[in-house]
């Protein structure tokens, strides 16, 4: 991301003050889902996948990408959140 000064993924700064910096505004955030899922209960891992998935309004894909796979063990869960930020576009001069 081009108009990010703190990495949306790990956190961590791109980018310190310099010369001719411009003030970063706030992402403001445009989604959020927050869920869990469970072990079905059948006494045996089971394997799950998190995929997303974006389209635009034409339904046409943009891009999809597998985020995490793992395994639940039985009586385990696991909480996910997913967010979507919107930040203005960082302009070139």
């Amino acid at each position: 991301m081009q108009s990010a000064n703190i990495c949306p993924g790990c956190q961590h700064h791109l980018r310190f003050n310099a010369a001719n910096a411009e003030p970063q505004s706030e992402g403001v955030p445009a989604m959020r889902i927050e869920g869990s899922i469970r072990h079905p209960g059948r006494g045996e891992q089971c394997e799950y996948c998190v995929v997303i998935s974006i389209t635009n309004e034409q339904g046409e894909k943009i891009a999809r990408q597998v985020v995490g796979v793992g395994a639940l063990q039985p009586g385990e869960h696991h909480n996910y959140s997913f967010s979507v930020d919107v930040f203005p576009a960082r302009r070139r001069g």
